[in-house]
Order: C-alpha cells, then structure tokens, then sequence
C-alpha cells in the first residue's frame, strides 16, 4: 500500500468529528488500515517515532485508529467505557506538527471498547502512556487536537529543546 500523506497542523479535515465505520464499510477498511500501517512506519523510520495514528491523519474521516507497539491492533469505533479521576501531565507529539511537543494533561487509566478489523467486540483496559496515546489518538476522531488541550499559554516547546524540558 502507498504511503499517505499525514495531514499538518491547521488543516481543517483534522477538525472535523469523524463518522462511525459502517459494518459495509467493512471490506474498504483493510486498505485503509494498511494505508495507516504504511504511513506510519514510514513516519517512524523518519522522525524515530510513532506508536498510533488515526484515520482523519491521512484523511479518511472514519473513527478508526491503528496502533503498532508490540503487535496491531485495529479500533475500530472506539469509545471510553471509563476514565479514571487520576491524572498525568506529559509532554504529548503528534504526526501531525512531528518538530512541536504539547504539555498536556491526560487521564491515568482508562478502559475503551472498540470493535476489531473482524468486526468483533473487543476491551481494552490501558495506563499511564497507552491510556494517554489512546486519548490522543480518540481525541483525533473527535476533530481536537493536542494544542487545543495544553495546560497554558507556555506548555509548548520544539522536539530539539527536550532536553531543556522538566
């Protein structure tokens, strides 16, 4: 499958809240999670970086979100079933502006549901960095961006001046 272009910061498709995936769309989906395979680990290869990346990234307004740790995983209509009242505060990166860091704050633990590429019901339970991932990547579906959520005018930094960061 071709590499897609990842969408940048300030494009208005990365905005939009995506539709639900459709059981019909069910066959197209496999393209498109290959698409996000692709894309994604040429972004890895390049920047040294990259655990997820959601579908309106390379510009399919699905609720759909492919993940890359250890072994694929597909969310296919993914939705929180519980957010703890923790919370952690992290430097957050995204495909989307790969030179800007975001300090933001995020949810501990959470449990989603989802649906996999074969269409089964599946849960998922995550903490610390994959419940934060996975709350960026959700956020994605819903057209906000991890700028918009940075705890304050000076939570912003370039990836060179990490080593300057707390």
């Amino acid at each position: 499958m071709p590499v897609k272009p990842i969408l940048r910061l300030g494009d208005p498709a990365l905005y939009q809240t995506c539709e639900p995936v459709d059981e019909r769309d069910h066959a197209d989906l496999k393209l498109v999670v290959h698409d996000l395979h692709d894309t994604m680990m040429a972004f890895r290869a390049q920047h040294g970086c990259g655990r997820a990346i959601a579908a309106p990234q390379i510009g399919v307004p699905k609720r759909l979100v492919y993940m890359h740790i250890d072994r694929p995983v597909a969310f296919i209509n993914p939705v929180f079933e519980f957010i703890s009242d923790a919370m952690i505060e992290l430097w957050d990166d995204c495909m989307s502006f790969p030179d800007l860091l975001v300090k933001v704050r995020r949810h501990k633990t959470c449990r989603i549901a989802f649906r996999d590429e074969n269409w089964a019901q599946r849960h998922m339970d995550l903490e610390d960095d994959l419940s934060e991932l996975l709350q960026h990547e959700i956020d994605h579906l819903d057209g906000i961006l991890a700028v918009q959520r940075a705890i304050d005018g000076r939570a912003f930094a370039l990836k060179s001046q990490r080593q300057c960061l707390d």
